[in-house]
């Protein structure tokens, strides 16, 4: 008998607080293999921080967070878990691509530089071969045309499109997005989210923080809905914007019809 797939993400219990102030509140999710998981709810309550807490780019202070079944932040010994080193931590992380707000490219680096360096210094692939799936990368985001345009002469909407297809060369597990189109003009938003529409159309394992309630509705699997640092509801796209269960998140969509 065929058994359910186990998570590909998972978090129990987490907890985070900044000087004292509870920033998320015993959040529990499970995200599976192949589902484009959208994360809204309003300013300030606890989205990207959930983000930055899966890679450990900000340390829970309480609750867990498993990666295909791998506990992220610690390691077994001895029967009991151990914080991993810094490598270790940088290791897994190579299984979670990010990306984030403002780009955070390198300036020096050509569009195919950006999207190379990470898999020839860190993951040791041959130049040769990385060169190979980091041009085919930047036709998938269709920038092969800006191969070696540096990162002052591209638009926001192409450097955040480099910025992805440089998660996608890690080839990682989960894809993590943090409002990637929040600092764009309005006129390059669709070319970034025509992106990420056809990466959650391969079936790629994407959790995206976002604030463009269109794309939720047509890429989602589902929506978590988070407000004060708690998880208020969880539900399928059609159901959430057609009929959410909660009047807290009826209040939030009535800012979007």
């Amino acid at each position: 008998m065929a058994t359910d797939p186990a998570p590909a993400v998972e978090l129990r219990g987490l907890v985070k607080q900044f000087g004292g102030h509870e920033v998320l509140a015993s959040i529990d999710l499970e995200v599976m293999p192949g589902e484009t998981v959208c994360i809204v709810g309003p300013s300030g309550s606890g989205k990207s921080t959930l983000l930055r807490c899966i890679n450990w780019l900000e340390r829970p202070d309480r609750g867990s967070v498993f990666l295909h079944g791998v506990r992220v932040g610690y390691r077994r010994s001895d029967g009991g878990n151990v914080l991993m080193s810094d490598r270790e931590l940088a290791m897994l992380r190579t299984r979670v691509g990010m990306v984030f707000q403002h780009f955070n490219l390198w300036p020096h680096m050509t569009a195919l530089g950006n999207v190379i360096e990470s898999p020839i210094h860190v993951l040791g692939r041959p130049r040769d071969e990385a060169v190979a799936e980091g041009e085919r990368l930047l036709e998938k985001v269709g920038l092969a045309d800006k191969r070696d345009d540096y990162p002052a002469f591209l638009s926001g909407g192409q450097m955040q499109r480099v910025a992805i297809a440089r998660a996608l060369a890690m080839r990682p597990d989960v894809l993590l997005f943090d409002e990637a189109t929040s600092a764009l003009d309005p006129e390059l938003v669709g070319e970034v989210l025509a992106v990420m529409k056809d990466l959650a159309r391969e079936g790629r394992t994407m959790i995206v923080v976002t604030h463009e309630m269109k794309f939720a509705r047509e890429a989602a699997s589902r929506v978590v809905f988070l407000d004060n640092g708690r998880i208020v509801e969880i539900a399928p796209a059609d159901v959430f914007f057609e009929k959410p269960a909660s009047e807290r998140a009826r209040q939030f969509l009535e800012r979007y019809r």
